[in-house]
């Protein structure tokens, strides 16, 4: 019988309650603050950079024609600039859906549902890796790529 999908990929395990977001809560639970909580977790999970958010936020105030990032007359840019739903932007899935129907003239039709969207080809590998390979199985990846 054929096989579409890997074991890692039907697990059930997947998602929401998998250690990596169980360890995010944790951390959204009880974040570290030099001040207000000294005792607090850091989260060292994932390399974001919020040095400078309040630069970047002090400049978009300032040239408010350039974003439309606003919602309720707040700024959304700390929502966006992160990570949001690990399933992307519906919006933007939505957009990129009707381009690539424009662009193979409407010969293709596209669902945003069965879009995944990750943040380069690295990312991209590693998913199609865990989807279509068993543990002792390997996949050639063309070079050169970025190794991080």
């Amino acid at each position: 019988m054929f096989k579409m999908l890997s074991k890692m990929a039907m697990c059930k395990s997947h998602g929401q309650d998998s250690s990596y977001f169980i360890g995010w809560q944790e951390y959204e639970k009880n974040p570290y603050d030099p001040i207000q909580n000294p005792s607090g977790i850091i989260q060292m999970g994932l390399a974001e950079n919020q040095l400078s958010f309040d630069l970047l936020e002090s400049w978009l105030t300032r040239n408010q024609d350039v974003i439309r990032f606003r919602e309720n007359g707040g700024s959304m840019f700390r929502d966006l600039a992160l990570f949001q739903d690990y399933h992307g932007l519906q919006a933007f899935k939505n957009v990129l859906v009707a381009f690539m129907a424009e662009i193979r003239r409407n010969k293709v039709k596209f669902d945003p549902k069965k879009l995944v969207l990750t943040a380069g080809s690295t990312s991209a590998n590693e998913t199609l890796i865990f989807c279509l390979a068993e543990p002792g199985e390997a996949l050639l990846i063309p070079t050169p790529h970025y190794p991080g």
